[in-house]
């Protein structure tokens, strides 16, 4: 069961990992050519800065699982350091038991947002609803989620590991 479990989490912690290297390639893109519209041009495309948001909210929603898969997040690294194997256990405990608080509302919070946003468009590209932007919060908050629990079944501390 955990070897499931964690090989599940690999598949959707890099599946959020490309998402969010391709949503920073895509604000990237979008900002030159920006850039060039404006600038160049002359003539300004008023779609992409809605896009480069968009797809901003997206990287950052679908990077977080990546960050708490390799212990990045919520860490106390000065009480971790002091303290033994047991006491170690129980802090990884409670920043795994707070970190899905917070993503239990990120999910719950985020899907009520979304499903409000559906009436609402994208100033500049009124044929898409808000909902698609909005939508990133549940999602990265269900992938975070599975992120954390893996974490906490398998404790990687790179942040730490790498700081000493």
């Amino acid at each position: 069961m955990r070897g499931v479990f964690l090989k599940l989490e690999r598949g959707t912690t890099a599946l959020a990992t490309v998402v969010a290297c391709a949503m920073l390639a895509i604000a990237a893109s979008l900002g030159i050519w920006q850039i060039v519209t404006r600038f160049i041009i002359e003539r300004p495309a008023e779609w992409t800065e809605v896009l480069i948001r968009f797809s901003l909210i997206w990287m950052v929603f679908m990077g977080i699982p990546l960050a708490f898969r390799l212990g990045a997040m919520v860490s106390v690294d000065v009480l971790h350091r002091l303290s033994g194997p047991r006491t170690r256990r129980a802090l990884e405990a409670v920043a795994a038991i707070a970190s899905l608080v917070l993503m239990a509302v990120v999910i719950i919070v985020g899907w009520d947002y979304a499903q409000r946003g559906r009436v609402q468009t994208m100033a500049g590209l009124e044929e898409i609803s808000m909902f698609w932007a909005y939508v990133a919060l549940p999602v990265g908050g269900v992938f975070s989620s599975i992120a954390i629990i893996a974490n906490w079944i398998e404790p990687v501390r790179a942040e730490l590991e790498n700081a000493q």
